[in-house]
């Protein structure tokens, strides 16, 4: 079992050439899988990639395309894209001042559950929050990290929204901390009506340094996953 995982930040990078490199890091793994049933020598890699999109919507398979609320003519207008993509969940933003994170891992290296691997990437985003002394929570049926749940002011900060297959992940989550949380306005965020979006600064009141909130993601996960990040 190989919990070395690698950790690359490929900065500011558009969303399809990031999930075409997400698709060839996917094959890679599923292939060293294939090939250690005849060599069991071969360590299947892990990856976590973060990354910053620009402007973009994106609609999971379940999703349901009402909850974009623009033309084709009005993304243009907004310099934003959308794809409909593999991952589970409905409809999302990404955009500049939000942390992604797409962790790919052989889920073999580490336990094959993915409820507890969900709840692992929420739990990462729990412990960093709470380093911002921010309480946050699961909301019961909504993936991701919420603040406010059980008061009219519940409010989305972290997005999730995965793929599995063979035991292999892709996707993975999307933090908010100093995103402009007016892009929220043209979808049903993950169609879930009524719920606001929050975003770290905003409930901070400052700007706040992403590379440190990167290496506190880390750092929970690396504990979580009892991973070793290189």
């Amino acid at each position: 079992m190989n919990k070395k995982v690698q950790l690359q930040d490929l900065g500011n990078k558009d969303y399809k050439e990031t999930w075409d490199y997400q698709e060839q890091i996917f094959a890679d793994i599923v292939s060293q899988k294939v090939e250690k049933r005849t060599n069991p020598e071969i360590n299947t890699s892990n990856y976590f990639l973060f990354v910053e999109h620009p402007h973009v919507y994106t609609l999971g398979k379940s999703g349901d395309m009402s909850n974009l609320l623009l033309s084709e003519k009005q993304l243009e207008e907004k310099g934003a894209t959308f794809y409909k993509i593999n991952r589970g969940g409905d409809i999302t933003y990404h955009g500049p001042g939000q942390i992604v994170g797409y962790p790919i891992l052989d889920l073999e290296n580490f336990f094959t559950d993915i409820h507890k691997y969900l709840r692992l990437l929420e739990e990462a985003i729990i412990l960093t929050l709470a380093d911002y002394g921010l309480q946050s929570e699961r909301s019961e049926g909504e993936t991701g990290v919420w603040l406010g749940v059980g008061t009219p002011f519940a409010r989305k900060i972290c997005a999730m929204g995965v793929r599995a297959s063979r035991w292999v992940t892709m996707h993975g989550f999307a933090l908010n901390v100093n995103a402009n949380l007016g892009y929220f306005d043209n979808i049903i965020p993950c169609g879930i009506k009524g719920k606001a979006v929050t975003s770290l600064h905003v409930e901070l009141g400052r700007e706040v340094d992403e590379e440190e909130v990167k290496q506190k993601i880390v750092k929970h996960f690396a504990d979580l996953f009892e991973a070793e990040m290189i």
